[in-house]
């Protein structure tokens, strides 16, 4: 299953509550797992403080990176919400990507949902996202 994620309910429910409470800003996040399984989500802080940019600060990535390592795990992903608007990639969101991550997008309207992403050769490419 190459464009499947699989995502467990806890996080997936983690990255929405996150979503939720930092609204209207952006939330963000870090996603722990193997391969395209992901397991949890670690809330961070975005040091942009905006509702429309986030910026996982480097240090709190290395710590995910770290404490995932020591469990067998990684960092597969990151995740940051659309307070306003669907979980689409913006052309913002265009301009941090990377390949080889899986990003999560939580939209919070019209009603709080995810969507999971690829970014390869300049462009996004939604991956079929399985709770587990």
């Amino acid at each position: 299953m190459p464009d499947t994620v699989l995502l467990s309910d806890v996080a997936a429910a983690d990255m929405l509550a996150h979503a939720g409470r930092d609204a209207p800003c952006e939330a963000c996040g870090l996603l722990i797992g193997a391969g395209r399984t992901v397991v949890r989500a670690v809330p961070t802080a975005n040091a942009d403080t905006s509702p429309t940019r986030y910026t996982i600060p480097p240090e709190a990535h290395f710590a995910a990176l770290r404490e995932a390592r020591a469990e067998g795990l990684t960092v597969v992903g990151a995740y940051h919400s659309h307070p306003l608007g669907p979980a689409e990639p913006s052309p913002t969101d265009a301009t941090t990507a990377f390949s080889d991550f899986v990003f999560v997008i939580a939209g919070l309207a019209p009603t709080p949902h995810l969507r999971a992403w690829h970014f390869a050769g300049g462009n996004f490419a939604e991956l079929r996202l399985v709770r587990t």
